[in-house]
């Protein structure tokens, strides 16, 4: 519902579309009748056709309603490899490895020099993924170093002698940001503050009910995503956050944090692996592997490629644009290529 109004998520997407499309001819001009979108390898942990084909149709869907109606798909690893292949001078057979907001993609290529006004021929190897990225590791801090102190974990007495545990559904909101407005209803709000009474942790229930009310859900995360990043350079960093009546205050260390994703970090390992089962292609064979995207800077994921095809193999740049550029760039290539 916004604004009174109950809208489809392609008619959400269709409206930030317009909103870009206008922007862009503002500042640009008349727009090309071309239009290149790129998207991930597989849009769910399912990685099913079926999955893949629905979320394709449903981008479709919104593309039409901001006017593009004949729009071509691109993988996004496979775009960051256009971006890439302008800094290579002989053929290289690459791995390019895309870590986004949402999910990690893994394209293996061929490719051969190109310029920026004619990239050079691309041979598609093989792609893979999975439906998580950094977005996976913000929520790892939100449900071991936030929610327990906003009284996940507690516990509050119903009728005369049930003692029952706060519960955990409202902390798997907390773990998306976006998710927060949901628990921002007149019923959900009631419950809380009716736990809050007689929880054994009313300060914390508190914090938690001002974080609702406040909309504050945003301004957490990104203090989430800021200790991500700092641990990323550093092995620990310092967790602050004040939420009346207290503040969230963890010492992180990046050991920590390490052992929190260790799932993901298997799960990503196990995909690259599978990969390069699927193509044949042996890791020696690999002259390059390309890390992109914002969790490309996570050591644990650095590790996971350097260990099976060397820290000298592995090259970064532009690591929030190139996907963008290689977007752009794909679009030199003749419709149809």
């Amino acid at each position: 519902m916004v604004g009174g109004r109950q809208r489809t998520l392609e008619a959400l997407i269709g409206l930030i579309l317009q909103k870009l499309l206008a922007a862009a001819t503002a500042s640009l001009g008349p727009l090309p009748d071309r239009v290149i979108v790129g998207r991930p390898v597989h849009f769910t942990d399912a990685r099913s056709e079926e999955d893949d084909s629905l979320a394709l149709a449903r981008m479709k869907t919104a593309l039409s309603l901001a006017g593009i109606n004949d729009p071509q798909f691109e993988f996004e690893p496979v775009a960051a490899a256009y971006a890439y292949q302008q800094s290579i001078q002989t053929p290289e057979t690459v791995l390019i490895a895309d870590f986004g907001g949402g999910t990690s993609d893994f394209s293996l290529l061929s490719l051969a020099p190109g310029d920026s006004t004619q990239p050079g021929p691309i041979e598609i190897l093989g792609n893979d993924g999975v439906a998580f990225a950094g977005d996976v590791f913000d929520r790892a801090i939100v449900r071991h170093a936030v929610a327990p102190r906003l009284g996940q974990g507690s516990q509050y007495v119903s009728g005369p002698d049930k003692v029952l545990p706060m519960p955990d559904w409202v902390y798997a909101k907390l773990e998306r940001w976006h998710y927060l407005s949901f628990l921002k209803s007149p019923a959900t709000i009631e419950m809380i503050e009716r736990v809050q009474s007689t929880s054994n942790a009313p300060r914390e229930i508190a914090a938690l009910l001002n974080l609702i009310d406040s909309d504050l859900g945003y301004e957490l995360h990104a203090h989430v995503n800021r200790t991500k990043i700092q641990l990323s350079s550093k092995l620990d960093s310092t967790f602050h956050f004040d939420l009346y009546p207290i503040a969230i205050d963890w010492q992180a260390t990046r050991a920590e944090f390490e052992g929190w994703i260790q799932p993901q970090l298997d799960s990503i390992s196990n995909t690259v692996d599978e990969l390069l089962a699927t193509t044949g292609v042996e890791p020696t064979a690999i002259d390059r592997v390309f890390l992109t995207g914002g969790s490309s800077f996570v050591p644990a994921v650095r590790d996971i490629f350097a260990k099976r095809f060397g820290s000298s193999k592995l090259a970064g740049g532009h690591e929030l644009t190139s996907v963008a550029t290689g977007l752009a760039l794909r679009g030199l290539v003749p419709a149809g290529s």
